[in-house]
């Protein structure tokens, strides 16, 4: 094994140890109910479970790593000319699918990913209720662990005879999903709650595609896009080119489409949109 591969090992190990601690901080918050919730300026709801599992991977990753330079949801971001030459960080978001935390879905996860030269290089998403975690590494692949056992993950194969399968929001308009779908093919839509369960239901061969048209963060799309890359799939952005990170003042993402098999012309099947950000 060479050094940076040992590098690479230890590193994902501690994305999951601090994944995992700051799981047992939520659930503290969520079997108990006794949390406050309210809206941040993007009218995006904030508890204060998300700010104590944002304490636990802060002082975890400190402590474990203090030379690699963290970016976190719950955290004020640098401006970029001050992060812009980072060679690897940190990017978390504490729970990612905050809505589903306060309707009580489980539908929940805590999520970290290593972005080194601004792509995603380990990606841990951890879903406690579920006693879940994804997890993937360049080079190594992706793995699905339920506690009792681990099992590395692919995306399904295409076969053009069967319904496409897309992820969607329990909330979201399908309507919505007509103006970017081809109405020539049939659908069947799997309905799951944050964004990065989504992805890692593509990851494990149980959807094949998801539209997200709306505001997501960096910190939402970076641990599951290692994880299905890994897999072997993809996140693009509204016109078919990869997302980026770490490369604009917002680290707002454009609309995006999460994908699985690559052996598949999806965009006969999605139309591409043109965005400005």
């Amino acid at each position: 094994m060479s050094n940076n591969e040992n590098i690479q090992d230890k590193l994902l190990n501690v994305a999951l140890q601090s994944a995992k601690k700051a799981g047992v901080e939520v659930m503290k918050y969520y079997r108990q109910g006794n949390y406050t919730a309210e809206l941040k300026d993007d009218e995006s709801p904030v508890t204060s479970a998300d700010i104590a599992s944002n304490d636990v991977l802060m002082d975890q990753l400190r402590t474990l790593t203090p030379d690699i330079p963290i970016i976190s949801e719950e955290v004020g971001t640098l401006a970029l000319s001050e992060r812009k030459n980072w060679s690897r960080y940190w990017l978390l978001d504490p729970i990612d699918g905050t809505g589903e935390f306060i309707i009580g879905s489980g539908d929940f996860a805590v999520n970290i990913a290593l972005v080194e030269n601004g792509h995603p290089t380990i990606g841990v998403i951890h879903a406690p209720d579920h006693c879940l975690t994804y997890y993937g590494q360049k080079g190594l692949g992706s793995f699905k662990d339920n506690s009792q056992a681990s099992h590395a993950i692919q995306v399904a194969n295409f076969d053009e005879n069967r319904k496409i399968k897309v992820a969607i929001s329990r909330r979201q308009q399908l309507e919505l999903m007509g103006q970017y779908l081809n109405e020539q093919y049939n659908y069947d839509y799997i309905a799951l709650g944050s964004c990065s369960l989504k992805n890692c239901l593509i990851a494990e061969g149980g959807a094949d595609c998801y539209l997200r048209v709306g505001v997501t963060g960096e910190w939402d799309t970076g641990a599951s896009q290692c994880i299905l890359e890994q897999a072997g799939g993809n996140i693009l952005d509204s016109e078919f080119q990869p997302l980026s990170y770490n490369q604009r003042e917002s680290l707002l993402n454009p609309d995006f489409v999460s994908l699985g098999s690559r052996d598949f012309a999806w965009q006969s099947i999605i139309k591409a949109h043109r965005q400005h950000y």
